[in-house]
């Protein structure tokens, strides 16, 4: 396996094998590879085609979830490697991420936060399912300049609403921004709400570094 086969990573998320994935990423962090474009061209490219298959009609369930745990095996070894190529460089801006209360998606919320932290922002992962009041005490508790809320369902996106609200409303002394994202959100419901909206994962990286430049 060359360092730089995405194309080999890219198929392994997709059907859904998590050996493969975990033993590519194995062989790319050995081999010191390009670690951010296999990401972001690799693995990332195939869980977005798993995505993709799914919302067409073509994979279900079983194939949805069999995909994010070959993308969530890569990840778990390439971290630590992504981390490590910072070589100590301080942190650019923290981020605290979730998903909003009541919506239990993780992947693409995921996927956000290994690819902001690569690129050197402190990130807090409060995981999936997350209440608003820890959205804020966190931010209070770390001094994050922007709080990310991910929901992949139309019945908790307005839950992103609520927590533009709340930060506003918590006075904090970092004076955070909202960035949302999520498959029902867009750029008109951001603007409706206050906050700045992220398309995907990778674009996800440009609006927070244009955020805190």
């Amino acid at each position: 396996m060359q360092a730089n086969d995405h194309e080999a990573m890219f198929r392994a998320v997709v059907d859904g094998d998590v050996a493969r994935a975990r033993a590519l990423a194995m062989e790319l962090a050995e081999a010191h590879g390009d670690l951010l474009a296999a990401v972001e061209q690799g693995f990332a490219a195939g869980i977005r085609r798993v995505g993709e298959l799914w919302e067409e009609g073509e994979y279900f369930l079983p194939e949805l979830v069999q995909g994010a745990e070959a993308m969530k095996a890569a990840m778990e070894l390439l971290r630590p490697a992504l981390k490590a190529n910072r070589g100590g460089a301080p942190a650019r801006a923290g981020v605290v991420i979730g998903t909003v209360r009541g919506d239990l998606h993780d992947i693409g919320k995921g996927l956000v936060a290994t690819l902001l932290a690569a690129h050197g922002f402190e990130v807090h992962d409060l995981g999936s399912d997350v209440p608003l009041d820890a959205f804020v005490t966190r931010a209070r508790e770390t001094g994050s300049r922007i709080v990310a809320a991910s929901a992949l369902l139309t019945t908790t996106m307005t839950a992103q609403r609520d927590l533009v609200r709340a930060v506003d409303a918590a006075g904090l002394p970092s004076r955070p921004r909202v960035l949302v994202g999520g498959a029902p959100t867009s750029e008109a419901w951001a603007a409706e709400i206050g906050a700045t909206h992220a398309e995907n994962a990778l674009s996800a990286v440009k609006v927070a570094e244009a955020m805190v430049r």
